[in-house]
């Protein structure tokens, strides 16, 4: 009964990580499966410190770089949207200054 407090997180985090790698046409897909990379990123740590007897104050700096992620694509998505007109990976290029 354990191991699905453990198999659970994992398959959350593979589950983003297809997200990721198979859908990376738009922006905003892409950042919402790193999103889904963070949860069950942060499930799986969780669990893992409550199986340990370790503190849980770890998960609440987990939590802060979590959100700053997730702000700092949600302002990339907006300056792209904004300068591009849409979020697809394929109208503009990195190498353009």
């Amino acid at each position: 009964m354990v191991m699905v407090f453990y198999v659970v997180p994992v398959f959350i985090l593979l589950s983003g990580v297809c997200v990721v790698i198979y859908n990376h046409k738009h922006l905003l897909v892409v950042l919402l499966g790193i999103e889904h990379v963070v949860v069950g990123g942060f499930f799986l740590v969780l669990f893992l410190l409550v199986g340990f007897d370790i503190e849980i104050y770890f998960s609440v700096v987990f939590l802060t770089f979590a959100v700053c992620e997730g702000s700092l694509g949600l302002s990339v998505l907006v300056s792209l949207s904004r300068s591009y007109g849409n979020d697809y990976f394929s109208s503009f290029s990195v190498l353009q200054c």
